[in-house]
């Protein structure tokens, strides 16, 4: 039985990194022909109007799967705290949200989701620093745990910036704790192997 459960849990992680691959890769697919359409059809020389049309038309192509990508961090960063089993107690926010959707809007809706799943990604950072061998990770190691946790903050508060783009301050703010957040994490699930031993040597 235990085996059994192991391999369910681990084709359950891997099936759900897999989406999220997809996912950020049809994102940067669309981000990146967008950039090079509007730079050679030189959009920027056109009316307004057409500007404006062009850009909603990009939001209206990237707008699915910017969902399909929140909808995976509120499993994924739920997962990291509780057994697999368990995240079916989280499919109760759907009904929630779907409410917030209906009274205050899609944005809103979905705003609500990211600073849940960002709060709950907090806590798995700070249980991860300090330690904790409860959290729910396919790989051992502390700076592992340490990086990929980083990772995944950067990539909530990336999405969240998306929303926030028209207010500088707060749009620089979470740019560079985004930038932070990334490389940091990188350094650490990269590198775990030669940060642990340059500690141990430093200890010694």
């Amino acid at each position: 039985m235990r085996k059994n459960s192991r391999q369910r849990k681990g084709s359950f992680d891997y099936y759900l990194i897999l989406a999220t691959c997809v996912v950020l890769t049809i994102i940067s697919v669309i981000c990146v022909y967008g950039m090079f359409y509007f730079k050679f059809a030189q959009i920027q020389q056109l009316a307004p109007h057409i500007k404006t049309a062009y850009m909603e038309k990009m939001n209206l192509a990237v707008s699915p799967f910017i969902i399909s990508l929140i909808l995976l961090l509120a499993i994924c960063v739920p997962k990291r705290l509780v057994p697999s089993h368990w995240l079916k107690l989280f499919a109760l926010m759907v009904p929630i949200l779907v409410v917030v959707g209906f009274v205050w809007g899609v944005v809103t809706s979905l705003q609500v989701s990211l600073c849940v799943s960002l709060l709950l990604q907090l806590i798995v950072l700070l249980l991860a620093l300090f330690g904790n061998e409860n959290l729910n990770f396919e790989k051992k190691g502390y700076w592992l745990r340490v990086g990929s946790s980083a990772i995944h903050l950067g990539l909530i508060l990336f999405i969240l910036d998306l929303f926030y783009y028209q207010k500088p301050t707060l749009h620089l703010l979470l740019f560079w704790v985004t930038t932070a957040a990334t490389v940091v994490g990188m350094i650490c699930s990269f590198y775990s192997e030669a940060i642990a031993t340059l500690l141990r040597k430093r200890k010694q």
